[in-house]
């Protein structure tokens, strides 16, 4: 199977099987079918795609329930470091993170289930994210947690000096005072 499990409960590696030969390369980047075999039953209902430069910190985001979002994240041209953090009140790993190179050379993708905060790092000149939703985006249920709270010891792998981040991520609240609804 191209899934492997991680240490968080839910959340799983999709590394897709790549078939290359002198005119390039194919893989399917999400089959139902597949999903459904290794036990994910999630519906998509909305797909996103951003484009940003090296530097560039978004999150660490989510929505509340209950239109709290599975999302499925993949690069699609240069390299991420995607970076998701447990807010599952009675999980095991809650209020720790997990972190991955996304990149469109790897082809590796994160599969990320309600419950998370979610962000990313763009360690590459440039690079285009994409990634499916199973909730429609509501504002109004909008979460999220500081980037750079101490307590998480976050490597986000980019220089302070380097650093672009938007003004609503840098007013995010610690950890300890986000508002989160999830329960493991």
């Amino acid at each position: 199977m191209p899934f492997t499990k991680t240490d968080f409960a839910g959340l799983f590696v999709f590394e897709p099987i790549v078939f290359e030969d002198s005119r390039g390369y194919f893989f399917e980047s999400y089959n139902d079918k597949v999903c459904t075999e290794f036990g994910i039953d999630t519906t998509f209902v909305q797909d996103n795609q951003a484009k940003s430069s090296y530097g560039v910190i978004r999150g660490m985001h989510y929505q509340l329930n209950p239109a709290a979002q599975t999302k499925f994240i993949r690069a699609l041209s240069g390299s991420i470091l995607d970076v998701v953090l447990d807010l599952r009140k009675g999980s095991p790993t809650f209020g720790k993170h997990f972190s991955i190179e996304l990149s469109a050379e790897n082809k590796k993708q994160l599969y990320i289930p309600v419950g998370f905060a979610h962000g990313y790092s763009v360690l590459s000149e440039t690079a285009e994210v994409f990634y499916k939703c199973d909730a429609f985006y509501d504002k109004s249920l909008e979460g999220g947690v500081q980037f750079f709270d101490p307590t998480l010891q976050i490597d986000w792998k980019i220089p302070v000096d380097k650093q672009m981040i938007s003004d609503k991520d840098k007013l995010q609240p610690t950890f300890s005072a986000c508002v989160n609804n999830f329960v493991f």
